[in-house]
């Protein structure tokens, strides 16, 4: 198998694996919670999204990623996790800030994953930051969508309360 084939497989089978563990265990979890507390669990992960900035380090990739890669790749992550963690802190303070920072952390955190992930020339440099790819963002992208349907649910909600 070629690495592009071995990537594209084990990006969906974690894509796949996250799906089942979201849809089976954690969904039914967050259903339980204030919206408060769900929106706080599916951020958290977000948060250490400053791992992408392994990417801009030489010794940690194989030689020949990408500039533009690296440089994207690393500074949406660290934008995201930034982002991430405003948003989990508004939300501890019940901030009026809260809402539309977790929809602006979604909507660039996500545009930062396909970002990256159309980029498939930089495949097989990543090296040892391999499983950032193949682990780490099927995980987050599944948590992205878990948090736009929070977030739409909600608006749906007081859209008819209204």
């Amino acid at each position: 198998m070629t690495p592009t084939a071995i990537f594209l497989l084990q990006f969906a089978m974690s894509l796949l694996v996250f799906a089942l563990i979201a849809t089976w265990y954690v969904a039914p979890w967050l259903a339980r919670l204030s919206a408060q507390a769900a929106l706080s669990v599916l951020l958290l992960p977000h948060a250490f999204r400053y791992i992408g900035m392994s990417f801009m380090v030489p010794n940690l990739n194989s030689g020949g990623l990408p500039e533009t890669f690296a440089t994207s790749a690393s500074y949406g992550d660290l934008l995201a996790a930034l982002l991430a963690i405003g948003a989990l802190l508004a939300l501890r303070w019940r901030s009026v800030i809260a809402l539309p920072l977790i929809w602006v952390f979604n909507i660039v955190g996500s545009i930062d994953l396909v970002n990256a992930l159309r980029q498939a020339e930089a495949i097989d440099y990543f090296g040892p930051t391999w499983f950032i790819p193949t682990f780490l963002v099927p995980m987050l992208l599944v948590t992205h969508v878990m948090i736009f349907t929070r977030l739409m649910s909600r608006s749906r909600i007081q859209a008819a309360s209204a």
